[in-house]
């Protein structure tokens, strides 16, 4: 780790950051063609108090000072429309963010203008566009306002190739904090 006293905050010391790496690369090992998926982040240290059997799964490194643990929600309704899913998420108080992974089909701007207008004709030329990307969102939010997104392209499906950002999602950002908003 090198040099002692000055603390930066880079992106493998942030608790939100390694939270979504982790659960990214976890979501990724079942490979394509995923339905959504949807974790409820917790404060390992809150889950620990809570739960205590749950250590003996846990790595050294899961239990940094301010570290998150990612709780899988099974059960989610297969839905075409992310937004409903996402509009009916309410979280208990024990939870202080969520991470959610969505495959998407991505084509050229100039592509997306010429789709058709009903919705089934579209996806279908969206499916069969021959510059299209598959790529998968993780968009992981906090209930104080943070927010990360992870993308994975299916052409590049590599764990040292998954691009980062706060702005590559902006939409879904905004639902996501909203699921916390009483």
């Amino acid at each position: 780790m090198g040099h002692h006293g000055r603390v930066q905050s880079t992106p493998t010391t942030d608790p939100l950051a390694l939270v979504a790496l982790d659960t990214e690369r976890h979501v990724a090992v079942r490979g394509w063609d995923q339905p959504a998926r949807l974790f409820a982040l917790v404060r390992t240290d809150a889950l620990l108090a809570r739960e205590p059997h749950l250590r003996a799964q846990m790595r050294e490194a899961d239990l940094a000072p301010g570290s998150f643990t990612a709780v899988e929600q099974e059960g989610l309704e297969a839905t075409s429309s992310v937004e409903t899913l996402i509009g009916r998420i309410a979280w208990p108080d024990e939870v202080d963010g969520c991470a959610f992974a969505v495959e998407r089909m991505v084509v050229p701007p100039e592509a997306e203008r010429d789709l058709p207008t009903r919705p089934d004709e579209a996806v279908e030329a969206l499916a069969s566009h021959p510059s299209r990307q598959d790529v998968r969102l993780l968009t992981a939010v906090l209930r104080d306002g943070r927010a990360i997104c992870l993308l994975r392209q299916r052409a590049h499906d590599s764990d040292d190739a998954v691009a980062t950002g706060p702005d590559i999602a902006p939409g879904l950002v905004a639902a996501l904090q909203a699921t916390f908003e009483p």
